[in-house]
């Protein structure tokens, strides 16, 4: 008899466990002490173009000359690597400078996107090219989005400015579950993160400046209330389930004893 109530506590505490494991992803945005709340701090308000860093991968081409960016097959180069019709892509020297052909190395570090673009093609202008149309595009930023999302993952990107609506818009659009008044923005480093929750119901927090992107933030969509109670239910219920079908086999197992 011992036994049989050691292996239904046992049991119990199993599925307690298990429970609360599914919960863990959850409860990990949940913390607010371990990471303060940018809607409190007016200054965590951050809307600059990002500039470009030391290992950052440009992509760039000529728009005059789709196939190189420059009029005539490039000169291969240690940093480069050939991609089709949407140009090469380079990697940002430590020293901050790009290797392109020809003209060489470019400082690039430091300027925005479209700075560093009219850099390039002012030097191609002057040094090689007429009247050259240079793109240049940072392809190595990524933001990840989290939770409640149709298509959960890491996104890149693609233009200056990225607002979160665009972002929910590429990623599918929210669930059904999604708790849309409650969307958190987190950003930073491990040292000094900060997040802004963004009402979607509200125009003003729609806009506010928080809400435009940055490389290596996670969004992070919550569950709506009534989503999270009938998880909650749910929950009890593939618990009590088990333990009630023990219950009931050990009142059973007892009545045939007693006989």
């Amino acid at each position: 008899m011992r036994q049989i109530i050691y292996i239904f506590i046992t049991l119990g505490v199993l599925l307690s466990c298990t429970s609360c494991s599914n919960k863990q992803y959850q409860l990990l945005f949940e913390k607010r002490n371990l990471i303060s709340d940018s809607t409190a701090t007016k200054g965590a308000v951050i809307t600059e173009y990002y500039k470009i860093k030391p290992q950052d991968i440009l992509q760039i081409r000529n728009l005059q000359n789709i196939k190189y960016i420059v009029d005539e097959t490039p000169v291969t180069v240690a940093s480069s690597t050939v991609t089709s019709s949407a140009g090469q892509t380079y990697q940002v020297q430590e020293d901050g400078s790009v290797a392109l052909p020809v003209i060489g190395h470019v400082p690039v570090a430091g300027l925005t996107r479209v700075e560093a673009e009219r850099r390039v093609e002012d030097i191609y202008r002057k040094n090689l090219l007429k009247d050259p149309i240079i793109e240049l595009k940072i392809v190595n930023l990524k933001v990840t989005i989290l939770g409640e999302i149709k298509a959960q993952g890491n996104y890149t990107l693609t233009k200056d400015k990225t607002t979160l609506i665009e972002l929910i818009g590429e990623a599918g659009g929210l669930t059904d579950k999604a708790n849309e008044k409650n969307v958190k923005i987190i950003r930073g480093s491990e040292k000094d993160s900060h997040v802004t929750e963004i009402d979607l119901g509200n125009l003003s927090s729609i806009n506010d400046p928080n809400a435009i992107l940055r490389s290596g933030d996670i969004i992070y969509i919550s569950q709506n209330k009534r989503a999270a109670r009938n998880d909650n239910l749910q929950s009890i219920s593939v618990i009590g389930q088990p333990v009630l079908l023990l219950f009931n086999t050990i009142l059973i197992i007892l009545t045939l004893v007693r006989r």
